[in-house]
């Protein structure tokens, strides 16, 4: 099912896109809206690990490897 820009189920076919949007124009069904998708908890906590478990000259080497790739 695709999702909205906040990650919000929407249906996948044009029409019922159109009536999911009516029933929450009218008042019918509410809108699901996240603060913060699951994702973005799930990546930072995945960050803080990391850190936590390189050293500084890891993560030295990691930033200088990140550096070439971008700028070649």
């Amino acid at each position: 099912m695709p999702k909205g820009p906040q990650g919000q189920k929407r249906p996948a076919d044009v029409i019922g896109n159109a009536v999911h949007i009516a029933r929450i124009a009218t008042g019918e069904q509410q809108e699901t809206t996240l603060a913060q998708p699951a994702e973005r908890n799930n990546g930072l906590a995945g960050a803080k690990a990391r850190l936590q478990n390189t050293t500084s000259d890891d993560r030295k080497a990691i930033a200088q490897k990140a550096a070439a790739a971008r700028w070649g």
